[in-house]
């Protein structure tokens, strides 16, 4: 998903170059051909304006992008981190309790209870350890998925609302432009075009 709205937002600011350079040659050929300088003038304002609307949907399809890398890349990659950490944890707590099973198998003697001992503090300390890092790695995924649905939320709604803002005001635009043209005459030059002669 992230890398489409990237494809995506270099696709429309791609779009909106190539229409801000078809509106200024219009603008030029609107100067340069009198007896077509206001549908030239219309038509370099249309693409103008189509740029220009690109340029801001450009603007939110990255940040679009980029607010869904930095969830995927940032927090989800942080919560990984945490897993990893707690699995790590987990492994230590289950070595200190093998360890502690075995010493409590054996024979106590002089030697075997200050071990004994030793081995329940140490236990104790990692099972504590343990029981931190799962609680910790539970509320990182119970935040994790409570942010990731407010995050995609969000975001996709704002996506939408460019995008329906893009489409409408280039609708708007151009119904405009559109009823400025057909009030437009064609041209009032008395000979017939070289089509017309054929």
């Amino acid at each position: 998903m992230t890398k489409l709205a990237q494809t995506l937002a270099g696709q429309i600011a791609q779009l909106s170059v190539t229409q801000k350079a078809l509106g200024d040659v219009f603008s030029d050929l609107s100067v340069k051909t009198p007896t077509l300088n206001v549908e030239f003038g219309l038509n370099a304002e249309a693409q103008r304006f189509l740029s220009r609307s690109g340029e801001s949907l450009t603007a939110a399809v990255n940040t679009f992008a980029s607010d869904m890398n930095t969830l995927v890349n940032k927090t989800i990659e942080d919560t990984m981190i945490n897993a990893k950490q707690y699995e790590t944890v987990r492994i230590e707590y289950d070595a200190y309790r093998v360890d502690l099973e075995e010493l409590n198998l054996g024979p106590r003697d002089a030697v075997t209870v200050p071990k004994l001992e030793l081995a329940q503090k140490s236990f104790q300390m990692q099972r504590e350890k343990y029981h931190r890092s799962r609680e910790d790695l539970s509320v990182k995924l119970k935040l994790l998925e409570e942010n990731k649905v407010k995050v995609l939320h969000n975001q996709l709604w704002l996506l939408h609302n460019a995008v329906a803002s893009h489409c409408l005001n280039c609708h708007r635009f151009l119904r405009n432009n559109m009823l400025q043209a057909q009030n437009l005459s064609s041209p009032q030059d008395g000979a017939p075009s070289w089509l017309e002669d054929s």
